[in-house]
């Protein structure tokens, strides 16, 4: 819940203006005691808040909680500190990660350092936006025609005054500037010189404008499947579609080849051709929501979600295949039936992609555009057609400008190289991203390849892993064009 603390008459914060923004407000304005207690769900993890400002830019203003997680270093003879995870998403909980997903850390790094991680402003257990449930629902997977434009238009900003409403004044500072303010009182909070800092696909922006905004303060910063922060909305939406074609292709090497594909000795690009037309006409359901029906759009979705880690290949082919099977004409669940499922649940919602809107700006001035942008994915893209990319041009449509967070080239002057950890057939943060942000670093980065498929590297490569606890424990950075060899799959 925020609390609202009065300001001091006459009280001031003088802020200076930079490059990239605001030069960054002093981590005293955090209430830096953490009262660390065991979690809830597991008495081994210790679970705690922070005490932040609403508006960094006015320090003693409104307040929020940041819910924050650790596990102490099993080793306390061999510790050197805390190293804080940055989640991805955005949305995903770093609460969680450290409660329920220690492992994805490695046996010397939990021995060496304190594991910490947190929820997002805006996100989990810090104070999440919230909205109606039934606004969120009308928001439009892809635009027909202009009438749907400006009714997407109309309803975005419905959709803004009510998340405003219910979640109140941080719902305009959830931008990945603030939250990296929040990340310095976290280092603060924790004791910490500098920061040692892994941050994984969305949690890559926050390491990067962290190191643009404390380069001195930087330990050590893991970039794992990194973010392009500089592009516009035509390099986002062709980079992003660039990738998951690729990536899908990569699917289709892997089933014509192993055995473990139960599609193995058949067409899977004429089969996946097939299933996009009946979505077209809305005879195509999902084996795995009995009754619902999937649209193309959720049908790339879907299956582009499931590329993100190799495991899930097997069940993609098998997911393809029951569809195939299926062939008997079906429509979406009734309106009556959706209003039943509804009337289930709260009227509202956490809408954690709030965030997104904040941190980009992808402005589109009419449905002709919005439908320029459209036929050139499917041209990049002919077999996904509908990367998920498409959703953040729909979803954050006529937000305010300028953005609190707007895209840039990363200014970074630490005297640490930041290591980007990237795998060159990433489905969703690809290798395109990877190398234009090493290239944006300069000397002030280094990138190390990954030759191999997934969402990430770290957990997926034993090499990957051995180079980044090397980096992280005792700051050794792999040489310039450092790559590591696939695991087959």
């Amino acid at each position: 819940m925020l609390r609202v603390r009065k300001s001091a008459v006459g009280w001031a914060v003088a802020l200076a203006l930079t490059a990239v923004g605001l030069t960054p407000a002093s981590p005293a304005a955090a209430r830096t005691a953490i009262d660390w207690r065991p979690c809830p769900g597991d008495a081994t993890a210790e679970c705690g808040t922070l005490s932040l400002p609403v508006d960094w830019n006015r320090p003693r203003g409104e307040r929020f909680d940041l819910a924050l997680a650790r596990r102490v270093a099993t080793d306390p003879s061999a510790r050197k500190g805390s190293l804080v995870f940055g989640p991805g998403g955005p949305g995903d909980s770093g609460v969680d990660r450290v409660v329920t997903g220690s492992s994805r850390f490695s046996d010397d790094l939990r021995r060496r350092f304190d594991i910490v991680s947190f929820d997002p402003r805006g996100t989990g257990g810090s104070h999440p936006v919230v909205c109606a449930r039934d606004l969120l629902a009308q928001q439009p997977q892809l635009i027909a025609d202009q009438a749907q434009f400006d009714a997407t238009l109309a309803g975005n900003a419905l959709l803004r005054a009510d998340c405003r409403a219910r979640t109140g004044p941080l719902y305009d500072h959830v931008d990945t500037t603030s939250a990296a303010r929040d990340l310095d009182a976290v280092r603060a909070a924790l004791g910490e010189r500098k920061l040692t800092f892994h941050g994984s696909s969305y949690g890559t922006l926050l390491g990067e404008r962290y190191a643009e905004l404390y380069p001195d303060r930087v330990r050590a910063v893991v970039l794992e499947a990194a973010m392009d922060h500089s592009v516009g909305t035509r390099a986002f939406l062709d980079t992003q579609a660039v990738t998951a074609e690729g990536a899908f292709d990569e699917f289709l090497a892997w089933c014509a080849r192993s055995a473990d594909c139960v599609l193995h000795d058949r067409d899977v690009r004429a089969i996946w051709a097939g299933l996009h037309t009946r979505a077209e006409r809305g005879t195509l359901t999902d084996p795995d929501r009995a009754g619902a029906a999937l649209a193309p759009f959720e049908l790339s979705r879907l299956a582009h979600k499931k590329l993100y880690d190799t495991w899930r290949w097997p069940g993609l082919a098998e997911w393809l295949g029951k569809m195939d099977a299926s062939t008997s004409s079906t429509t979406a669940l009734s309106a009556d039936a959706d209003a039943d499922a509804e009337s289930t649940v709260d009227a509202v919602a956490p809408y954690p992609f709030a965030v997104f809107c904040q941190d980009w700006s992808l402005p589109v001035r009419d449905y002709r555009e919005y439908a320029g942008h459209l036929r050139r994915t499917v041209r990049l893209a002919p077999d996904l057609r509908y990367p998920p990319a498409l959703f953040a041009l729909s979803t954050c449509l006529g937000t305010p400008t300028p953005v609190a967070n707007p895209q840039h080239r990363l200014r970074v002057r630490s005297d640490v190289p930041l290591l980007i950890a990237a795998t060159v057939h990433d489905p969703a943060s690809g290798y395109n991203w990877a190398t234009s942000v090493a290239r944006q670093l300069g000397r002030h980065g280094v990138l190390l390849t990954y030759q191999g498929w997934g969402h990430g590297s770290y957990t997926t490569s034993p090499c990957v892993g051995r180079a980044v606890d090397s980096y992280l424990i005792d700051q050794v950075v792999p040489t310039r064009g450092a790559s590591c060899p696939a695991i087959d799959v």
